[in-house]
């Protein structure tokens, strides 16, 4: 019998199959790759072809244990010589890894409590979704002082508006969001989703206005995500600090992680959107009235309809529903990019 040998896409042999054998003592072929018999096109392991034939193999050491660690040598253990050399501090994954995956237990060691704590961890979790929308959204243009001025101006601007003006209040619609449904989808359309997404595109204006380049509407997708991050970072903070110690600790523990991870997520995705329309809306001026209107009114319907329903036991199904369609929308709208374009010609 007669075999070949497949690995990594490529083929070897044939081989006779005592030579394979060989082959496998000598760690040359491994038991499990994959081989094919030369004249009846069968495929099965080396392993399988083997106790066909009725052999067995035998696979040796090199040497005993301290040989071996030996042959292998200190450096590929220890790599000292790569330590002194400083080279790790070049290695980009490293650094990204060191940093997400220990940043918790440096927190653990400062002395910190109550604001701080919350604030930090809120950090962290920004920090993981920063890199994740950076890898996948950014572009040639979006610069890094940019994004974490975009991520902490607008935690500064929201505070002051929010905290310490209290403008938001001055929306009448808000007091329609204690009222029963339908409603009270007006206050969480006109008041709560109006009122935030605009703020959330105010940072994108005012990059645009300092731009020395005309902005891709990607360029801006990517900005709006940022904004929405820190304003999630903002209201989660404030919700883990206030509403979510209200309830009973498994409750508590669950919205604390929903208030770090996925409501941010939402926020960022709904800012992205009003992004992708400010971009085009600078890019086409003679459509501005139109891209400004979807860059606010979409944002602000998604966002009211999901808070609607997240009041009630059975529309947690509704809006999980509808934040799907906010991530479909996004993905959609930089698919048909071009698409936009050709009509606005």
């Amino acid at each position: 019998m007669a075999i070949y040998i497949e690995r990594n896409n490529s083929s070897f042999g044939p081989y006779d199959i005592n030579l394979v054998l060989q082959y496998v003592n000598d760690g040359k072929i491994l038991l499990h790759d994959r081989a094919r018999d030369s004249q009846t096109n069968y495929t099965a392991t080396v392993s399988t072809f083997l106790k066909q034939a009725g052999l067995k193999p035998k696979i040796g050491n090199r040497g005993n244990l301290g040989e071996q660690l030996k042959r292998i040598g200190s450096e590929l253990i220890l790599p000292v010589s790569l330590f002194r050399k400083k080279q790790w501090l070049s290695d980009k994954r490293f650094l990204l890894l060191a940093l997400i995956g220990l940043c918790p237990s440096l927190l653990m060691t400062l002395p910190i409590s109550g604001f701080m704590v919350f604030y930090l961890v809120a950090l962290y979790f920004s920090t993981i979704w920063g890199l994740f929308f950076y890898y996948f959204f950014s572009t040639k243009q979006v610069a890094v002082k940019t994004v974490f001025a975009v991520f902490f101006l607008t935690q500064a601007v929201v505070f002051l508006i929010w905290d310490v003006m209290g403008l938001p209040n001055l929306n009448p619609f808000y007091m329609l969001v204690g009222s029963s449904f339908p409603v009270k989808m007006l206050g969480y359309v006109f008041g709560v989703g109006l009122t935030e997404e605009f703020f959330k595109m105010l940072p994108l204006l005012i990059i645009y206005r300092f731009a020395l380049e005309p902005l891709q509407p990607k360029t801006l997708l990517f900005y709006g995500l940022m904004s929405g991050i820190a304003f999630g970072v903002y209201e989660g903070v404030q919700y883990q600090m206030s509403v979510n110690v209200n309830y009973d600790y498994d409750v508590s523990f669950f919205l604390n992680i929903a208030r770090l991870t996925s409501l941010p997520f939402l926020h960022a995705t709904w800012t992205g959107i009003a992004g992708y329309f400010v971009g085009f809306a600078k890019l086409y001026p003679l459509y501005r009235r139109s891209l400004y209107f979807l860059a606010i009114a979409v944002p602000s319907v998604l966002h009211g309809l999901y808070d609607t329903f997240c009041g009630y036991s059975f529309g947690i199904y509704i809006a999980l529903a509808i934040t799907f369609f906010g991530v479909f929308l996004l993905m959609t709208y930089l698919r048909q990019a071009q698409d936009y374009q050709s009509k606005l010609m």
